[in-house]
């Protein structure tokens, strides 16, 4: 990134922009299917830091 930027803002799409890091989390942790909520890039990168094999 450019040293000289001192915020960047991503907006996420309208799909997602309901939805926190937090509930996410809730619902990998509690069994449920993230796949509605994620992209498939990050249901595999939480599944590995919940060590989880089979994040739904």
């Amino acid at each position: 990134l450019n040293e000289h930027i001192e915020t960047l803002f991503m907006m996420p799409r309208a799909s997602y922009s309901f939805l926190s890091s937090q509930l996410v989390k809730e619902i990998a942790t509690l069994g449920g299917d993230v796949s509605p909520f994620v992209t498939p890039e990050v249901k595999e990168a939480l599944a590995a830091k919940l060590g989880q094999a089979g994040v739904n």
